[in-house]
Order: C-alpha cells, then sequence, then structure tokens
C-alpha cells in the first residue's frame, strides 16, 4: 500500500507507531455533491447534476465502502444509469490494480488506466493522500465528484428518482436522528473497529478496539431480538452500512483481524438479518465473497506475510431466515 505525494506515487506500509500502535483512518477529499438539479450540496462545488450515463463508479468488491454504494446503486434502480469498472482484489504495492485477471475485475472502462491511483492524478495532478476506493467520476468535468461512500450513498438514495421513478428512501427524514445515533456507535466500533483490531501494533491498540467491537455486537444483538430492522420496522441505510461488515465478519474478520471471540453465525438474530439481507433482491449480485476473501489476506502483508489464502467456512446465506418478508420486492 501507498499514497500519492503532490501527485507521485509513494509506496510505504500503514504506520501506526506515531498513534501508539493504533490504526487511524485518513479523511477523504472529494466532497462534492450530485443533485437533482446541480446546486451545491452540503459540501464541496456545485455543477453536478443528476444525469444518466453522466457518472461512473469505481469500486472493489472486497471493500466494505465501495461495497455501500453498489448495494444502493442497485435498490435504487441506478444500474443502467451509472456503469461499473471494478479493481482487482489484489491491492499491493501500488495500491488497487484494474488488472483483469481475476473474475469480476473488469478494468478501467473509462481510461483504461493501470491503478486507481491514476484517476486521483487525472483529476488533480498534484493530488496527496491515499487512493481510495469508492471513485465516483463525473465524465462531463472529468473529475472526482466523491470518494466518500457515507456520502454518495445519500446522493443515491435521492438524487436521481426523478430519473429512475424510484422513490425508495433509506434516509428518511423522520428517523434521520436515530440513524445518525446508530450510524456513528457502528462506524466507529465495528465497521472501523475491525481495521482498528486488524492493523493495531501494540496489545493496548489491539484491545482497546476488540472488546467495544464485541460490546456492539452485543448491544446489536439484543436490539435485533426487539426489532426487525435496526430502526424498528423500517430498511434505512443504517442496516446497508452495517451488512456490509456483517457480511465480511466471519470469511475475514474473525481470523484475519483477531477479532475472535464470536463468530456472526453464532449470534442467533444478527446471523438471521445477515441472511435476510441477503437476500433482498439485488444483494447478492453484490456479494463475491472470493474478491473479499482473497484481498483480505493476499493484499495485508503485514498481518499474513505468507499470503496463504484460507479454505474459509462454508456459509449458507441463502438459508431461511425466519425474519419476514422484505420490504423490498
Amino acid at each position: 500500500m501507498g499514497h500519492l505525494l503532490d501527485g507521485r506515487w509513494v509506496t510505504e506500509a500503514i504506520d501506526t507507531k506515531a498513534s501508539g500502535g493504533k490504526f487511524e483512518r485518513a479523511a477523504a477529499q472529494f466532497r462534492n455533491w450530485i443533485t437533482p438539479d446541480g446546486a451545491p450540496g452540503p459540501s464541496g462545488a456545485g455543477g453536478f447534476a443528476a444525469a444518466s450515463g453522466r457518472y461512473h463508479l469505481y469500486v472493489s468488491y472486497a471493500c466494505p465502502w465501495a461495497h455501500r454504494t453498489l448495494i444502493f446503486r442497485s435498490l435504487k434502480g441506478l444500474s443502467d444509469h451509472i456503469a461499473v469498472s471494478a479493481v482487482h482484489p489484489d491491492m499491493l504495492d501500488e495500491g488497487w490494480s484494474f488488472d483483469d485477471d481475476f473474475a469480476g475485475a473488469t478494468g478501467d472502462a473509462l481510461f483504461n488506466s493501470g491503478h486507481a491511483h491514476d484517476l486521483y492524478t487525472r483529476a488533480d495532478p498534484a493530488y496527496s493522500g491515499r487512493a481510495t476506493v469508492p471513485i465516483l467520476w463525473d465524465k462531463e468535468q472529468a473529475t472526482i465528484v466523491s470518494n466518500e461512500s457515507a456520502e454518495i450513498i445519500r446522493m443515491f438514495n435521492s438524487a436521481f428518482d426523478r430519473i429512475t421513478g424510484n422513490d425508495l428512501d433509506f434516509w428518511p427524514e423522520a428517523l434521520r436522528e436515530e440513524i445518525e445515533v446508530v450510524n456513528t456507535r457502528i462506524y466507529d466500533t465495528l465497521n472501523n473497529g475491525v481495521y482498528r483490531a486488524g492493523f493495531a501494533s501494540t496489545q493496548d491498540a489491539y484491545e482497546d478496539a476488540v472488546y467495544p467491537l464485541f460490546d456492539t455486537l452485543d448491544w446489536l444483538e439484543d436490539r435485533l431480538s426487539r426489532n426487525r430492522f435496526l430502526i424498528g420496522d423500517t430498511l434505512t441505510e443504517a442496516d446497508w452500512r452495517l451488512f456490509t461488515t456483517l457480511i465480511r465478519f466471519d470469511p475475514v474478520y474473525h481470523l484475519h483481524f483477531k477479532c475472535n471471540r464470536r463468530r456472526i453465525v453464532d449470534y442467533p438474530n444478527l446471523w438471521a438479518y445477515t441472511r435476510a439481507l441477503y437476500q433482498v433482491p439485488g444483494i447478492a449480485e453484490t456479494v463475491k465473497l472470493d474478491h473479499i476473501v482473497r484481498h483480505y489476506h493476499y493484499s495485508h502483508e503485514s498481518i499474513n506475510p505468507n499470503r496463504i489464502v484460507p479454505i474459509n467456512p462454508i456459509l449458507d446465506y441463502d438459508a431461511p431466515h425466519g425474519r419476514g418478508t422484505s420490504q423490498i420486492t
């Protein structure tokens, strides 16, 4: 792994010395918004109006943050309006690669780039920072709209509704305050908590991450014993932000990131809930476990220096879940 410094690629491993062994995630830097009429959004510049075929989404099927955007693209009927390019699951010295010799890896459909970092310097030749996915690219302005998944899914949730006629709302105004509270805990202790545990380089840093992580899983198990979804009977963005971590937990995080007190299959409500979300129409197609398992074990040389990819448990995500019929049909 590495980063761009003034437009030049610099190879380096994750350095946790300055933070006392703790993994710290860098903030996304492209924070523009697509809006129905191109008006400015909550951050960044205006001029990004919703239009069919104008935008291109770059993802990794392995990455939980990119996975969020694929889910919303599917749920909101955007597949015919926003095309996708998917990177190779191996993230090595030059970061995400557009090699296409792994099933599902597509190459860069727009520019035939070699790596994701080429898109960042195409947008800003002097860019400094990580070259992460997802990348939402604007073909009209030839730049990156956003590389912040939490904001991309909110754009997808509503900006294109007049084009698609799809009015499903996963961020309803009446529930936003509760959604934000739930999102914050899940992000801090679970979505990002698995990485804080996995990339910790001291025992204290690991334990500071892993104990709150399992406290949150216990909290979620209890919450889901009383609620169909995280916010009562309404399926919201909070559920999908959680799902991308849950679907990776037993195949990857339990072993690879040492989050091994319990598995998701050991939590009856969480395991049934994971299957229920997986079985929502259009979701299974966004889950590529071969990319997920390969990426983490092969790419993280500091954790798995021999790059041995485990055979993994056999999990039946299509088994009946008993949590009622999904509200999405």
